[in-house]
């Protein structure tokens, strides 16, 4: 699965950008025909201490399926985008059978 990971107005460090690569590609276990996987880090400008914000968004043969979260880091917040992705996945592969 390909994975692009994109950061808005800031410049995200590399063990970032693996960390969230890793996360997202091991959704492949769950539905092997992910074809690509898009990731948006954004900081969002309130003064609260959650002000990171991790999007993710799937590709699936005819769907998309999208998690947005927002926590104090983008490492939580890509956690949390990943299980709800995963919960996604298993409602549409229980919705296929």
């Amino acid at each position: 699965m390909q994975v692009q990971v994109q950061s808005i107005h800031f410049d995200a460090d590399i063990k970032l950008i693996r960390f969230i690569e890793e996360k997202v590609n091991k959704l492949s276990v769950f539905h092997d025909r992910i074809i690509k996987g898009e990731v948006f880090l954004r900081l969002d400008k309130s003064d609260v201490n959650e002000n990171k914000i991790a999007e993710v968004k799937l590709s699936i043969p005819g769907k998309e399926l999208f998690a947005k979260k927002q926590c104090k880091s983008f490492e939580e917040a890509t956690d949390f985008a990943v299980s709800a992705l995963r919960r996604q996945i298993d409602k549409h592969r229980t919705k296929q059978s």
